[in-house]
């Protein structure tokens, strides 16, 4: 028993510890090369700058105080569990922001020699801090939390949608507060940079492609891929709904650079083949990410 309580708190401060790392990285791509650089930024962030440079206000301050409204939706809409440790991270970032702008502001330089390096080290560290906090299965609140809202009530509305269209109406005040048109143009590549990287963390970088192969020759053909990359191969009867002709589905999966050659490999074979290659986000078993790294 004694040990299983040792064991949680350890679990517990691990988290805490990994939190505190994602907030503090995501602060200083806000602090010391978004705002130096009148980069646009998203999410209640935005929103806290914005107000940051109307009135003075803190960053962090603004953001939390926005976030507290929607904190209390998500609590009695979506759950406690998922309300608990959004609403410690959101408390960890707010802090994290404001703490960050003083020392950039006192102790460590800014950034402002280049904005397009400007932008890419912002959206690195952004996504670095966000994506090690989402590995814990928590979120830093704000648009995500609108979206997840109106997807509860309106399914048929994608909380991706919701999340887009509130960060553009940010954005595009950030660029009237900031009176220019390139911080939005900025704030692309700060989304896009932060976006790759958040995926690298939590799908891997190994993200692969899935192959859909409809032949006649099922046999022959996965005897070649499998002899020539070692990649295992489904079978699954199929039956052309247009010619009525019996044939076999193949399914594989491998690594992105091993695509070309499979396709090869097939088309010797079979050179009437029909192949389907698609994104394989996360794949999980042998020869690729352990089951037992997931859970």
């Amino acid at each position: 028993m004694k040990k299983t309580k040792i064991k949680t708190a350890a679990e517990y401060l691990k988290t805490a510890v990994i939190w505190i790392i994602g907030c503090l990285l995501y602060a200083t791509a806000v602090n010391g090369f978004a705002l130096p650089n009148s980069i646009a930024q998203s999410g209640m962030t935005g929103a806290g700058v914005i107000f940051h440079k109307l009135f003075g206000f803190q960053i962090g301050m603004v953001s939390f105080a926005l976030n507290l409204p929607l904190l209390f939706l998500m609590w009695r809409y979506i759950g406690k569990k998922v309300f608990a440790r959004t609403i410690v991270v959101t408390a960890i970032l707010s802090l994290a922001l404001d703490g960050m702008a003083w020392m950039f502001n006192n102790v460590i330089p800014v950034y402002t020699e280049d904005k397009i390096i400007a932008s890419l080290v912002c959206g690195l560290l952004q996504g670095l801090g966000l994506g090690i906090i989402m590995t814990t299965g928590a979120t830093s609140g704000g648009t995500d939390i609108i979206g997840r809202l109106v997807h509860k009530h309106w399914h048929h509305i994608s909380v991706g949608k919701v999340v887009l269209v509130s960060d553009a109406i940010i954005v595009i005040t950030n660029m009237i507060v900031f009176r220019s048109f390139s911080s939005g143009l900025y704030a692309i590549i700060v989304a896009y940079v932060s976006t790759n990287v958040i995926d690298a963390l939590l799908y891997g970088m190994g993200n692969g492609k899935m192959l859909m192969i409809f032949t006649s020759k099922a046999q022959e053909v996965s005897t070649a891929m499998i002899s020539s990359s070692r990649r295992g191969v489904t079978i699954i009867p199929a039956v052309g709904a247009y010619t009525g002709e019996d044939k076999n589905l193949l399914i594989c999966v491998a690594r992105k650079h091993e695509i070309n050659a499979l396709i090869k490999t097939v088309k010797s074979v079979d050179s009437e083949t029909f192949i389907i290659v698609s994104e394989a986000n996360e794949i999980l078993g042998k020869g690729f990410t352990g089951l037992d790294e997931k859970t």
